[in-house]
């Protein structure tokens, strides 16, 4: 046992009632001589007692924990890649984690996706955000005119998006939209908002995707500072979610940037809107209207 899972049977046994002494009785009978000490189960005890959540360490100050989760499978896979007769142990060593941990990466997170894409994609959620403007210009592609022999190419005014805007927060996988935020004017995402949206969409994913209601959850997010904020981190792991790395400064890695919005946007171009209300209800019927198959082609 790693002292990450040691952690989450001293929590279960805070939660049963019991004292540290008894936790300490009950890990000695179990793991002996690799069971921790005393002084561990009862800070862990009086931790989790005070009602902390995450069995994590926690997180230094510099670079951000997620950044170092992406640092790890970023090497183990390449390790992989330029050896494959690599030990599991041998890895665990290399990168300096548990040889549970280093299990868990090779077959949930790199490996999955190349073993079932079906099952990878079912459980796929991916978020992203964007500004919805009350106008958005058009396309050079959408603004092109058909002109006769001899006619002067009409001049356009230079026209940009207009002031007037909402924030829109999108949550989808493979089957379409789960949850959409739009935020009020004057707010702004912070971890605590930001946590908040992910209580909504468990809700949402119990009623629109039951299909993971015994399955984890494969949860895909950039790292803008609300994402990666200690209070998300620890509500990540009381859904039980998955957190699929993104790497850093990757936004071509971001299914919404390149799939999802810019065709929101090219849709939504010339529209002239006069309030949040309006564009809210607009953006809410442009994915009502899509098609299961328009956001994943192939299901074979």
């Amino acid at each position: 046992m790693d002292k990450i899972e040691i952690r989450a049977v001293i929590k279960y046994f805070v939660l049963k009632g019991l004292t540290p002494t008894d936790i300490k009785n009950e890990l000695d009978s179990t793991l002996k001589e690799t069971a921790p000490s005393f002084s561990t189960v009862k800070k862990w005890a009086a931790e989790f007692k005070r009602g902390r959540t995450s069995i994590e360490d926690d997180e230094r100050t510099g670079r951000p924990k997620t950044a170092t989760t992406d640092e790890i499978v970023a090497k183990i896979n390449n390790a992989v890649l330029n050896d494959r007769r690599l030990k599991v142990r041998e890895i665990a060593e290399a990168v300096k984690i548990s040889i549970d941990r280093v299990h868990h990466i090779l077959h949930e997170i790199l490996d999955l996706f190349k073993r079932n894409p079906a099952e990878f994609l079912r459980r796929f959620i991916t978020v992203d955000e964007t500004w919805i403007h009350h106008y958005t210009p058009e396309t050079k592609q959408q603004s092109k005119q058909w002109i006769g022999a001899g006619e002067s190419v009409p001049k356009k005014a230079k026209t940009v998006p207009s002031a007037g805007k909402v924030m829109a927060t999108v949550f989808w996988d493979s089957r379409g939209v789960v949850l959409i935020d739009y935020l009020q004017k004057g707010k702004t995402i912070t971890g605590a908002y930001y946590s908040s949206l992910l209580d909504k969409l468990n809700e949402a994913i119990k009623a629109k995707r039951p299909h993971l209601a015994k399955k984890k959850v494969l949860f895909h997010h950039d790292n803008a500072p609300a994402h990666t904020s200690r209070i998300v981190t620890a509500k990540l792991e009381e859904l039980r979610f998955e957190v699929v790395p993104h790497v850093p400064y990757s936004p071509d890695l971001a299914p919404s940037d390149f799939f999802l919005f810019p065709n929101l946007k090219k849709w939504l171009g010339g529209r002239r809107f006069t309030s949040n209300e309006e564009v809210i209800a607009e953006t809410n019927g442009y994915f009502a209207e899509l098609e299961e198959s328009y956001y994943w082609v192939s299901k074979s």
